[in-house]
Order: structure tokens, then sequence, then C-alpha cells
């Protein structure tokens, strides 16, 4: 396993994403796995506030990029702030 994360913040299609719990490892086995069968459909948390389960399909080509936040990042990130859960939090 790999260093315990926040969240991990994902952006697929312009749009932003994050998803709470795995380890970076563990999420990029998942992802790498299920591209073996061909596709796979990714589980995120969408949303300002209440977040709402999503699911990205990805496929070979698919664009995906993946930003650990560690446990220890400060609250604030890309100018947003965001709550323990890893869902962002507007004041």
């Amino acid at each position: 396993m790999g260093r315990p994360m926040k969240r991990i913040d994902i952006v697929y299609g312009g749009e932003h994403y994050s998803i709470g719990g795995p380890s970076l490892d563990e999420l990029q086995d998942e992802i790498t796995t299920g591209l073996t069968r061909g596709i796979h459909w990714l589980q995120v948390n969408d949303g300002e506030g209440q977040p709402r389960p999503s699911y990205l399909l990805l496929t070979a080509g698919v664009s995906l990029a993946l930003i650990p936040i560690p446990d220890d990042a400060p609250e604030v990130a890309g100018g947003a702030m965001w709550d323990n859960e890893g869902h962002e939090v507007h004041l």
C-alpha cells in the first residue's frame, strides 16, 4: 500500500472529480485491472457541497489525471476548500 491519501482528485474530460479511501497504488491497480477487460466504470464523487456518486467510463486512449492529496496536505487546493472526505466546500 502507498502513502495514506485524504483523497485523490481526478480530471476526466476537463471536469474535476474525487475519490476518498484508496491509496494511489490501489486506484492505479483498479484502473489497470479494469482496462485489461477493455473498459472499466470508475466510481467517483461529483458535485460541490453534497457529492453525488458518479461513474466514469474508462477505455484505452481516454485521458485521465490522478492527483493524490496526502493526509498531511493543507485543506486548500486549487483555490477551493475540501472536507475530510475529499468533497469541495464553498464558503
